[in-house]
């Protein structure tokens, strides 16, 4: 992510946004309380626009103008103050929308673009001052052949990865990279052990190294779930909505929506939850890792980098797309045999051992206080 400055950094650490985020093993571990429709998405509403099309003036339309303002579809350097009309603004977006998803290109809001609109994603942009990087104009299109022994026939196949502007990426002295976690958050040894799995996914393509470590301000990676506005201009917009972010890099920053419903037991491969209302979290960590590496969203609705996710799915193996992508930044892993299929996590980290134990629901506001000290000393520290 591109839009971040350094002092929104700092006021990160010093906005109080209480958490209240779910982990569970399972669907069926979410209490009944606590579970929620699919249909509460806080996209869900668009589906109200079926069917608009330009000349058009509907009620609450200017909601979806910030939607693919949001993610790039429109400039930001038009005006936020959007109207009800379907104009040629709205129009364009739609287009190149649908074109990213290859989807019909219809420039209206058809059932289908709809449909596709309202899925949980992640924050990250697809459109970067005005280009795609889903599409080969801002992303990296591979074309080559392929033959099959004893026949004649070849067939092209496009690669789709993308990178942010001007390819940033971790330089050569920066190999072996740390990761903590925000010590508001109180996670769990369990929860913790997720982004483990998803880091070693991407490990075992490249010659980079992940270690956890325990000081938040100092590690190359921090990963924290928060709630709203964060102190990073990239509110969370609640349940089903926009699901994580991460910047591109060397910035390091990883944010999850604290309001989510997070199912952490995942083991193994590719596959589907029971409960379709909640979010696997070693797929999201594996996708917003990916971005921490400098990869940006591809059109290969297989790779991990595919902008949006279908509830209920578990999609965590990377896909020729994204071992290509990230190995065109960084090269390959000497050990690499050409196989993505996950071995057991083993790290090493500094100190400390952690919360451990079953999965449950993590209550940030018990930990206000805390968040209020670490705040006023680091407020302290800013003005010395």
């Amino acid at each position: 992510m591109i839009r971040f400055c350094v002092f929104g950094a700092f006021l990160l650490y010093l906005v109080a946004s209480p958490v209240s985020a779910g982990f569970y093993p399972n669907g069926s571990a979410i209490p009944p309380d606590l579970r929620r429709n699919i249909t509460d998405n806080a996209w869900n509403a668009f589906l109200n626009f079926t069917g608009c099309h330009a000349g058009m003036k509907v009620d609450g339309l200017y909601k979806i103008k910030q939607y693919f303002q949001h993610f790039g579809y429109i400039p930001l350097t038009l005006p936020g103050n959007f109207t009800d009309d379907f104009d040629d603004i709205l129009k364009s977006a739609v287009e190149m929308y649908q074109r990213n998803f290859k989807l019909n290109i219809t420039g209206e809001l058809d059932e289908l673009t709809l449909q596709h609109v309202v899925i949980p994603r992640c924050g990250v942009p697809d459109v970067v001052n005005g280009t795609s990087t889903m599409l080969s104009g801002g992303g990296r299109r591979r074309t080559y052949e392929v033959s099959f022994s004893g026949r004649s026939q070849r067939f092209h196949a496009v690669k789709r990865y993308s990178f942010f502007p001007g390819e940033p990426r971790w330089p050569e002295r920066r190999r072996n990279l740390t990761y903590a976690f925000d010590p508001r958050n109180a996670l769990t040894e369990e929860v913790k052990s997720v982004f483990s799995r998803a880091f070693v996914r991407w490990a075992e393509v490249i010659p980079l190294t992940f270690r956890r470590v325990e000081s938040f301000s100092t590690s190359d990676i921090s990963i924290g779930f928060y709630t709203g506005e964060h102190g990073d201009r990239e509110p969370f917009d609640g349940f089903m909505g926009t699901l994580a972010h991460a910047f591109s890099p060397p910035n390091g920053h990883f944010h999850l929506d604290g309001a989510e419903n997070w199912i952490v037991s995942g083991e193994g491969g590719d596959g589907f939850l029971t409960e379709r209302a909640a979010v696997d979290l070693e797929s999201v960590a594996v996708h917003e890792i990916g971005h921490l590496l400098g990869l940006g969203h591809s059109s290969v609705q297989d790779s991990i980098m595919f902008p949006t996710i279908t509830t209920g799915r578990r999609k965590v193996d990377l896909h020729s797309d994204d071992v290509e992508g990230v190995q065109y930044l960084y090269g390959s892993n000497p050990n690499f045999n050409g196989s993505r299929t996950p071995t057991p996590a083993t790290e090493q980290r500094d100190t400390g051992s952690g919360n451990s134990g079953a999965a449950g629901r993590i209550d940030g506001y018990s930990s206000v206080l805390t968040s209020l000290l670490m705040s006023t000393v680091g407020l302290l520290m800013y003005i010395l």
